[in-house]
């Protein structure tokens, strides 16, 4: 079946979106009610107080520990009975086994709380503090705003002070500074400016600047990461002195200050560069004299209602959480999100951690590290589909700097080639598996971590990119080819010792463990690789008889498998959970961020895939509704997901909002809780989701491009510009209207043509200027059609 259609090129069109703001009428009282900056490197938190303001200030490399070896010598030793035990069903003793002999030597993470140890941990820079005399008293028309419109992230704060005179700050990022400017309009007065951190640092006054210089601790007693940092008034219509350990400003009505910081981390896994000059770094004329930095765009969302900007942030969350209707707050939380992604990972530097970047403690949650069973995965989520294309590198840096530990840690814990890495890991290269058998055994999250690696080739076409990468994915294969063992019932091909992660299953015996063979997420994780180094083989003309051998091995890895229940089954057995309600939802990876299940392609899987979803209920920490909501739009189920979403922007912290689920604060951050910024990431991802799919609906079929696949009633109007999809294309300007399609701008943004394969729920046409297209009919309400390089084909609703 064929239906005749014209295609024509055309530039994206629309004006650039309005700018967009967090705002509040108050001071924050708390980090998670401060406003956020961040150039991904430096970041800010602005508290905006009146007569005592605060700004924590966060550098990506403050980590503490150092590289350490961890691997335990001995564990392969343990492996063959640790695989018996598993087999006879004897799990509780495996487990046992595990945590004697499997686990990582020494002190691991210390537990989520590493700043002491080897390990380390993500620390907070410190703080700015600045004191204002002659502002006693109550203010009126407070108001704090963050700012984002089509220049750099900025904020403002502005109030009448109990004398009439209207103050106006404002702080911006800009050539690897902060900059903060106060002015008053009326007569003088008297600021006092610190740079302060608790420990390990010392602070010295001199001409205009505050100089703080520390290092942090290694685990062993002595110093690792050396850290630095300067604040100089920049120009000011007061007298300027130095005090003791402070800068003190008589009699202005202008002050402006900058901020910058550096620290001698050299890079994901490798030695300090001690001869750097930091001083060097920090010489603010450098600074200002240096080019401005190129931002990635990024998409961009309008949803309606733009009149609820006219209230406060948290009060918008209040009144959804209450039943309002607030599209343009959703909109407002994927440009927020997008945002905080932008600023917290930068090409050439480290990856966002669990708390982006901004931190105020010295020994932040869980380490502020990169836990790689879900938590930095879901982190770049919305990167690649939103068109962070450089700002999803840092993902890619960390899996390839895992490399050369993870060989080690496979020989000694698996006696095999290639490499690993388990559950967590930080700066320093960490791949051994973590503390406990219960959480820290999960060994393919090398697995899940190298998707990226893929991900990124499949979004951008880019053979050069793949051919760079492809090593780094071979070896990740060659490890799992390696260990996979057939498991006695069927002959399945299975990992020999591992777990769901976090999760707890109980046996036939009525005993409760963690530790198994084969769990469902291994083996769709295991799947998806080899497919992926299978399919990169061909594409590069290179180990073929290897990429036969995984496709051999491929053929006998474990099904899929409905339990009892309906559900997807979570391990091999059709064990039931302790924990029905867990947080984690491994065992459908395949649904969600995979594609080896879809609702078209798969459906009787898809219907147990629901069920559990239905089982493990829409309550969660934030990540975890972030996730369902994900998955929920791969089944296309737009009511749920947007249900999920809702939940996801309850607010926590706030009078009436007190409870314990997850949610989000008043600044927007991710409620774990604590604060955790993986759901913020999530959560724009399934909004994108909602959106614009772009998988594979079905093995071997090329990539689906997939308008509107779960859009929830709650969003009749909306348009967005800037997505991406596989094979190449971005959908530069989508557009519907009382819940269905309108039109839509779809440009191939590789140097050679692409044939396009399109779902679309209504009847449209394709035009391209000066010539005509056939879009061919292939089945199941798809068409494609050919998009020449570079061009860009107008979609239109008949």
């Amino acid at each position: 079946m064929r239906a005749a259609g014209e295609v024509r090129t055309s530039e994206p069109r629309g004006a650039p979106a309005e700018p967009v703001r967090l705002w509040s009428r108050e001071p924050a009282r708390s980090f998670v009610e401060s406003f956020p900056l961040g150039d991904g490197v430096l970041g800010a938190s602005w508290f905006g107080g009146v007569a005592r303001d605060v700004l924590v200030l966060n550098e990506i490399s403050m980590w503490s520990g150092r590289p350490q070896d961890a691997d335990r010598p001995d564990a392969a030793a343990h492996l063959p009975r640790i695989r018996e035990l598993l087999e006879a069903g004897r799990n509780v003793e495996a487990e046992q086994l595990v945590n004697a002999h499997f686990t990582c030597r020494g002190a691991g993470s210390g537990f989520g709380a590493g700043k002491s140890v080897e390990f380390g941990c993500y620390q907070t820079f410190g703080e700015l503090q600045l004191e204002w005399s002659g502002l006693a008293g109550a203010t009126r028309e407070y108001e704090r705003e963050l700012v984002y419109d089509g220049a750099s992230p900025r904020e403002r704060v502005s109030f009448v002070d109990a004398r009439g005179r209207r103050h106006v700050r404002s702080l911006r990022l800009e050539r690897d500074r902060l900059v903060l400017d106060c002015e008053v309009d009326g007569p003088a007065d008297d600021v006092r400016i610190r740079l302060w951190r608790a420990e390990r640092a010392h602070v010295e006054a001199r001409g205009a600047e505050l100089r703080l210089r520390g290092a942090l601790e290694d685990g062993r007693g002595g110093n690792a990461v050396r850290f630095s940092g300067r604040v100089r008034v920049l120009d000011t219509d007061g007298t300027l002195q130095a005090e003791g350990d402070a800068l003190l400003v008589r009699g202005a009505t202008r002050v402006e200050l900058a901020f910058a910081a550096a620290t001698d981390f050299d890079g994901l896994g490798r030695p300090l560069a001690r001869t750097r000059d930091l001083e060097a770094q920090l010489d603010s004329r450098h600074a200002a004299s240096a080019p401005p930095r190129q931002r990635s765009a990024l998409a961009e969302l309008s949803l309606g209602g733009a009149e609820r900007r006219a209230l406060p942030t948290v009060e918008r969350l209040v009144a959804l959480a209450r039943g309002a209707s607030d599209p343009d707050l959703f909109a407002l939380y994927f440009r927020h999100s997008l945002e905080l992604l932008r600023g917290s990972s930068r090409a050439g530097s480290l990856p966002a951690n669990l708390q982006g970047l901004w931190a105020p403690e010295h020994q932040t949650p869980w380490n502020g590290d990169y836990h790689l069973n879900v938590n930095a995965q879901m982190n770049y989520w919305p990167a690649l589909p939103a068109g962070l294309i450089d700002e999803h590198l840092p993902l890619v840096d960390l899996a390839q700097s895992l490399e050369a530990n993870g060989a080690r840690t496979a020989k000694l814990y698996y006696d095999a080639p290639g490499w690993v890495a388990h559950t967590i890991t930080n700066v320093w290269g960490f791949t051994s598996p973590g503390e406990q058998a219960s959480w820290g055994s999960s060994n393919t999250c090398s697995g899940w971590l190298v998707r990226a690696l893929f991900e990124h080739y499949a979004f951008t076409q880019d053979r050069a990119f793949l051919a760079r990468v492809y090593p780094t994915l071979r070896e990740a294969a060659r490890f799992y080819l390696h260990i996979l063992t057939p498991e006695s019932r069927h002959g399945w091909l299975v990992t020999p010792v591992s777990n769901s992660p976090e999760n707890t299953f109980r046996t036939a015996r009525g005993e409760v463990a963690s530790v198994c063979m084969g769990p469902s997420i291994d083996q769709q994780i295991v799947r998806e690789l080899f497919g992926h180094v299978i399919e990169a083989a061909h594409t590069l003309e290179r180990d073929l008889d290897f990429a036969a051998e995984l496709s051999r091995a491929r053929e006998r890895l474990a099904p899929h498998q409905i339990g009892r229940h309906g559900q997807l089954q979570e391990w091999l057995e059709d064990y039931d959970e302790p924990e029905p309600h867990h947080r984690h939802i491994s065992h459908l990876y395949a649904l969600y961020p995979g594609d080896q299940i879809t609702p078209s392609g798969t459906p009787e899987l898809a219907r147990a895939a629901r069920v559990t979803l239905e089982r493990r209920g829409d309550d969660g920490t934030g990540w975890s509704l972030a996730y369902k909501a994900n998955l929920w739009a791969r089944l296309g189920d737009g009511e749920r997901a947007y249900k999920l979403l809702v939940k996801l922007l309850r607010p926590v912290g706030v009078s009436g909002f007190e409870g314990g689920h997850g949610g989000t604060y008043a600044n927007l951050f991710c409620a774990h809780p604590p604060f955790q910024i993986d759901g913020n990431f999530g959560g724009a991802a399934a909004i994108a989701e909602m959106l614009v799919q772009s998988h594979r609906e079905r093995e071997g079929e090329p990539y689906t491009l997939h308008l509107l696949p779960a859009l929830p009633s709650a969003w009749p109007d909306g348009d967005v510009r800037g997505l991406r999809a596989r094979g190449g294309l971005a959908v530069d300007d989508l557009n519907w209207r009382g819940g269905r399609f309108v039109a839509a701008n779809v440009r191939n943004t590789t140097d050679s043509a692409r044939r396009v394969r399109l779902r679309v729920a209504s009847a449209f046409e394709a035009r391209e200027q000066e010539r005509a297209v056939a879009l061919e009919y292939v089945g199941d309400g798809r068409f494609e059609f050919e998009l020449a390089a570079g061009s860009t084909a107008q979609l239109r609703v008949r």
